[in-house]
């Protein structure tokens, strides 16, 4: 039995509905507008459904970034321990640091490993209908056979960088995997460069979005020789979604001590929210805190000890 297949009774239901809306208002059926609309329609359902989940990982990762410094405490409290007892105490207090924090190392991935499983199904729903076979919900063989010969700028949607000769079509495709991988690049940029605390930036959190910043766009790069112009649609409107959706985030809930604060409380303050006073008087409320010796406790006498007993 297919694991995908209610996703692709999903995806066909998304893209047959979108498509019979534009054929609605006079767009053809065969033609390529409809198609790529109608799966930009679908990108928009897709991404509007995970916004919960973006938000969640926005806090996890802002919490991953500020839990940085205790993290490098842990990490050189038990450097060079490397028997079983330290190992294990070390991975007990990492955990309970990750939960009281409430980040995760993984949050950053979330929403495109959660995307995986969509994309897949598209290539496969794609994939079928550029070889005119019927889907499994409402992508008729019809339905198929239109998708299959839709074109957009004489490039077949079903067509790929490789498994094509025409010149057109290895132009669209450069273009839109050169769109693909810049987008990425300038996504996960902007959240080394604007929304990180200088406090995290030698850590290992930041060490992995340094490799995911180049890594990631290298993925795009090769993967979109083989994928047809339809699926990198799809990749190409989602990463546009995910680079507007990271600026918003950044301009308006960046990471304490970032320059996207520091930006941002400077917009507050010309806008007269804010006096120019009340972001160091609370800089300086938590230095004070932090610095402030914990209390002694004072040893109780016998015979005070004997006065409180009676």
């Amino acid at each position: 039995m297919d694991l995908l297949w209610p996703i692709k009774w999903v995806i066909e239901l998304i893209l047959v509905t979108f498509h019979n809306l534009f054929v609605g208002v006079g767009i053809a059926s065969a033609s390529g507008i409809s198609w790529v609309l109608a799966i930009v329609g679908l990108v928009l359902v897709v991404r509007a459904a995970l916004i919960p989940i973006f938000v969640k990982q926005i806090k996890s990762q802002r919490n991953m970034m500020l839990v940085q410094p205790e993290l490098q405490k842990l990490q050189k409290k038990y450097k060079g321990k490397t028997d079983r007892e330290s190992k294990e105490r070390f991975a007990k207090e990492q955990m309970a640091l990750y939960k009281r924090t409430g980040s995760n190392p993984l949050s950053s991935c979330l929403p495109l490993l959660l995307q995986m499983p969509i994309f897949f199904s598209l290539f496969s729903v794609l994939n079928n209908a550029q070889r005119d076979l019927a889907g499994v919900g409402l992508m008729t063989k019809n339905l198929a056979n239109s998708f299959s010969q839709a074109e957009i700028f004489g490039a077949k949607l079903s067509a790929t960088f490789f498994g094509s000769d025409e010149l057109n079509v290895k132009i669209i495709a450069g273009i839109m995997i050169v769109l693909m991988s810049a987008s990425q690049f300038i996504t996960q940029k902007q959240i080394m460069a604007k929304n990180q605390n200088p406090a995290t930036q030698n850590s290992q959190f930041m060490q992995t979005q340094k490799i995911m910043l180049y890594a990631l766009p290298l993925v795009f790069l090769f993967s979109g020789l083989t994928f047809p112009l339809g699926v990198m649609t799809y990749w190409l409107v989602s990463n546009f979604w995910t680079m507007g959706q990271q600026f918003v985030v950044i301009r308006n809930m960046p990471t304490p001590g970032s320059p996207a604060h520091d930006a941002r409380q400077d917009r507050l303050i010309k806008k007269g929210k804010i006096t120019r006073e009340e972001p160091k008087a609370l800089e300086a409320a938590g230095e004070a805190e932090e610095e402030k010796p914990p209390q002694r406790v004072q040893p109780v006498s016998k015979n005070r000890a004997k006065k409180k007993k009676k």
